[in-house]
C-alpha cells in the first residue's frame, strides 16, 4: 500500500496527491492481478508497475494506477485510473485530457464512487466512450483475449484481504 503523497507534473505544474485508501489499493491490486494473468501468454505487451512514473512529454510525468506498454516500443496503449473520491479532478478532468491529447488506444475510469468502468477508445476524434460498466457485466479488452472482469468482483471486498 501506497503511504506517502507522491507527484505528478502536468505542463510544468506539480500536483501534489494524496496516498490512495485502502479500497481504491485493494481494486487495483486485484485489477493489476488480474491483467498479469492474461499477460502469461503474451509477449507484446508489459504490465509496468502500479503507478509507475511515466513521462508524457517534457515537463508533463504521469503515475497511471495502472499501464500497459508495448513491448517492441515501450508506449503506453492501455492506462486504467482509479478514481478517488476525495481528489477526482486530476483523473477525470486533468488526466483524460492528457490522455486524449496522447491518443492513447484504451483508458479505463475505475469509479469506486459508483461501483461502474468507464471504457474509452481512442479515435481520430479523440477518446469516444464505448460502454460503462456496472454490476454483472464484464469488462473485457480484444487485445488481451483471456481479461475478463466481472465489475461486481472487482469493486466487491473479498475474504482475506
Amino acid at each position: 500500500m501506497m503511504s506517502e503523497p507522491y507527484e505528478e507534473i502536468v505542463e510544468g505544474e506539480t500536483y501534489l496527491r494524496m496516498p490512495p485508501g485502502e479500497r481504491h489499493e485493494l481494486i487495483c491490486s486485484r485489477l493489476h492481478d488480474l491483467i498479469a494473468t492474461s499477460l502469461t501468454d503474451i509477449s507484446t505487451t508489459r504490465l509496468l508497475p502500479r503507478r509507475s512514473v511515466v513521462q508524457i512529454a517534457s515537463g508533463t510525468i504521469v503515475r497511471p494506477d495502472i499501464a500497459l506498454v508495448t513491448t517492441a516500443t515501450g508506449k503506453i496503449w492501455l492506462v486504467a485510473e482509479i478514481i478517488s473520491s476525495d481528489d477526482h479532478r486530476p483523473d477525470t478532468v486533468i488526466k483524460k485530457q492528457i490522455y486524449e491529447e496522447l491518443n492513447i488506444p484504451r483508458l479505463w475510469m475505475i469509479d469506486p464512487r459508483y461501483d461502474n468502468v468507464e471504457v474509452y477508445h481512442g479515435s481520430q476524434y479523440g477518446l469516444m466512450l464505448k460502454g460503462i460498466l456496472a454490476g454483472r457485466e464484464s469488462l473485457t479488452e480484444q487485445l488481451l483475449p483471456t481479461l475478463n472482469v466481472i465489475i461486481a468482483d472487482l469493486f466487491g471486498e473479498q475474504t482475506g484481504e
